[in-house]
Formats: C-alpha cells, structure tokens, sequence
C-alpha cells in the first residue's frame, strides 16, 4: 500500500506514545505501539475512526477485550485483522476511561488543606473510583523509600503509595467528605460485568499492581456505588454543582481528561472555573492544560509526560499519570 495512504499524524501519535509514555511502563505496549506507527494496513483501518478514537490506549484495550492480550506486535497485529470489524466498534463504542485510584494520593495534600466539609465533583469520572480518596489508606514515601505519613481506613483493600519530591503538606487526616458525585459522557458501572471487564482491559499488562488496586477499588465502590451522572463538562457541570448542599465547599476535580476535550470547549471550561468559587484541582498533560505563558517551564526532560497538578489553574506539581509519584514546587497553596 502506499505511504501516502496512511495519516502521518496518526503515525505520529504511536511513534510519541512509545517514545515519552510507553517507557519504564510497558515495554510491551511499547513495541505494539512502534509497530502501529510503521503499520500503513493497519494505520489506514484506525484512521477510518474520528480522530478522538485514535489513541493507542483505546486501541490495545479493545484488541485485549476482544480477543486477550498478545505476545508480540507480529500476534497484535494477526489479532487486529481478525477480528477488525468488532475491534473498531469496540473503539467507536468505547473510551480511554481509566479508573486508576492512585492518582487520588496526589490531590488528598490539597483536600487536607481545606476547612468544613466538602463535596467532591469529578468531571471525567469513568466509574468514580476516584470519588473515594477518604476511603483509600495511604502511605507518602520520600525517594528512598522511607515512609513519612500514612493516613486513610487501616483496614482498607486499597493501600496506595505515593514517592514524593519537595515539601508537600501532607495529610495528617482525611478530608470531610459528606457529598459526593461524578459526570461523565459515558459513566461506568461498578456493578455491571461488562463495564468492569473493560476497566480491567485498561491496565497495562506488565502492571499487576494497577490491577490489584482496581479490583480493590471496585470492591469499595460496590459497596456503596457512587453517584454517577451522564453529562458533558461544559454544558452539565454547573447543574451538578447547584447540587451541592448549602454550608458544604465544592471541590471540583479531573485527571486526564482535558485532551479529548476540543480546543474551544477546553478554553471555555477553564474559564468557568478561574471564575467561580468552587476549589479547581486539575491533574491532566502539561501540552493540553490552558495556562497563563503556556507549560513550557514545566516541560522537559524526564518530566515530559509527567501531568501538571494545579489548584485553581496555579501549578503546583507534577504527577505520574497512573499515580505514585508527585513532585511538589509551590511554596503554599
């Protein structure tokens, strides 16, 4: 076939995936996304989809659900023409919605910082694993390994670590929680089967960890499911948090959800929350978050595809994607 057929920026996209993201996270995932990138056949089948079900994530997780995990780009891609047609309803249907509780260790320093109880909101909540940052146990490490707080249930299923640099102010209690809910295009259930089989479907292969830590959550969860509406950010938020009882401090809050966002929706949602009382905590990809002279600062090196922590649209650190790791530089909150 040739070359001209195939979407350079779709290329592209697999090529950064596993050149900034892939590595020291899954090797295997890696490979298949090198490969893709190579791949003109398969390149040309991903790119009958919208540009938004592109995403190397969405891809792998639909070949695992539909036909289990393979061993190799050569195994991936047989997999793939197999089973074309139900991979790419899979993709259409489908999301990136990962669920990963641990990104939760990085934003409970800022919960413990406010007073009176508050109402969680998260935009992009998938299943709202994330809703339930009191009822995790957590353990803040500095980069040797020596624990220097931990806080959360003792007898909780979901023990999340969290290596930090700087001087974060970390939590010396939970957060007053007493309202809690979640929006999302496509919410997920915690008690449906196939829902849970595609949370799981998203966890990359080599991270058994990961995969232990959301069978957990969903243990939590169901146990109480949470409060998840169907609704888009920038026309349903508002609703929501007319919602929030009188007396109670609304915190609204999102990882990773900023870059399926289209450019002006994305600006206008920024712009909502620089102008409204709620607390804004935002973790999402330095390159898509709207700030004041850009990211550039805060994108180099062995940070590049770290996510930036902000509060109310002032950075405030940097986070591993999939949790376990912030880098703290604001002197106060």
């Amino acid at each position: 076939m040739e070359s001209e057929v195939a979407d350079t920026e779709t290329a592209r996209r697999y090529e950064q995936f596993a050149r900034d993201e892939a590595p020291g996270r899954s090797e295997l995932y890696g490979e298949f996304a090198a490969g893709v990138a190579r791949d003109e056949d398969l390149l040309t089948r991903i790119d009958q989809l919208p540009i938004v079900k592109r995403q190397p994530n969405l891809l792998f997780a639909a070949v695992r659900a539909v036909t289990g995990l393979a061993a190799s780009y050569d195994d991936f891609r047989q997999r793939f023409f197999s089973r074309t047609d139900q991979v790419l309803d899979i993709m259409r249907r489908r999301a990136t919605q990962t669920n990963e509780c641990a990104r939760t260790a990085a934003i409970l320093p800022v919960l413990g910082e406010l007073d009176g109880p508050i109402a969680l909101i998260e935009v992009g909540a998938s299943a709202g694993l994330c809703l339930n940052p009191d009822k995790y146990r957590m353990t803040y490490r500095d980069v040797e390994g020596a624990a220097l707080q931990s806080v959360g249930p003792e007898g909780s299923p979901v023990r999340l670590d969290c290596t930090v640099e700087g001087r974060p102010p970390l939590p010396k209690r939970m957060p007053n929680v007493v309202w809690r809910a979640g929006l999302d295009l496509n919410p997920l259930d915690v008690t449906d089967p196939d829902d849970v089989a595609w949370l799981q479907a998203l966890v990359w292969p080599e991270q058994t960890e990961r995969a232990e830590r959301l069978k957990a959550a969903i243990e939590v969860a169901r146990a109480e499911p949470p409060d998840l509406r169907r609704g888009d950010l920038t026309r349903d938020l508002n609703a929501l948090l007319a919602e929030v009882p009188d007396g109670v401090l609304p915190v609204v809050f999102h990882t990773a959800v900023l870059a399926y966002v289209p450019d002006e929706e994305r600006q206008k949602f920024v712009d909502e929350r620089m102008s409204q009382k709620a607390v804004w905590i935002s973790q999402e990809g330095q390159s898509v978050m709207p700030l004041p002279g850009g990211p550039t600062a805060y994108d180099s090196g062995k940070d590049r595809s770290r996510f930036l922590l902000a509060v109310n649209g002032e950075p405030i650190g940097l986070t591993e994607p999939h949790g376990g790791y912030l880098r703290w530089f604001a002197h106060t909150l």
